[in-house]
């Protein structure tokens, strides 16, 4: 049933369109740079996800402002996202991608959350210990939650690692009232 997510299946088909053309890495960048180009253009984005300008309209404006800057395969995802009115998923999309890139690489990938942005030296330290606990080379993508007093909670392979203030209050308030 996951398979059948808008993100999977579109991240799953780019990663095996850019798989058979040997540009991984290249429409792995050349995501990333559109996706960043979104988030500082929110109004362009808008355009792309409204249902009240035409797709022909969007593909051209997607074909003028991105033609000869980026692969001809991720203009062609971006066209099919604007026709099946999908484009609002690009962010998931691009995340799946990078993630099965990861996987094909050898790396596990998960969610750590903290209540602010982690350092790069910070991500790299839990990368390094979630990777001797797991026992695979491990990539952690940093996401802030607000409802973290302090800690981290780390979410890969299906598994929670709760570090979290709030969790080792919890198990201090189950310890004293068992005794």
């Amino acid at each position: 049933m996951a398979e059948l997510t808008v993100d999977m299946t579109y991240g799953k088909a780019l990663f095996e369109a850019a798989s058979d053309v040997n540009k991984t890495e290249i429409l792995l960048q050349e995501s990333l740079e559109v996706l960043d180009i979104l988030k500082r253009e929110p109004e362009f984005f808008e355009f792309i996800k409204t249902p009240v300008v035409s797709a022909a309209e969007k593909k051209q404006a997607i074909t003028k402002i991105f033609s000869g800057r980026i692969s001809d395969e991720l203009i062609h995802l971006l066209w099919i996202l604007i026709d099946k009115g999908r484009a609002k998923e690009f962010e998931n999309i691009v995340r799946r991608f990078k993630q099965l890139i990861d996987e094909s690489q050898g790396f596990s990938t998960g969610t750590i959350f903290s209540v602010g942005p982690l350092s790069a030296e910070q991500l790299s330290t839990f990368e390094e210990k979630t990777s001797n606990l797991i026992r695979k080379k491990v990539k952690l993508e940093n996401r802030t939650d607000s409802s973290i007093i302090g800690g981290v909670r780390i979410f890969i392979e299906g598994k929670v690692i709760d570090a979290t203030v709030r969790k080792r209050l919890n198990d201090l308030g189950e310890s004293l009232r068992s005794q």
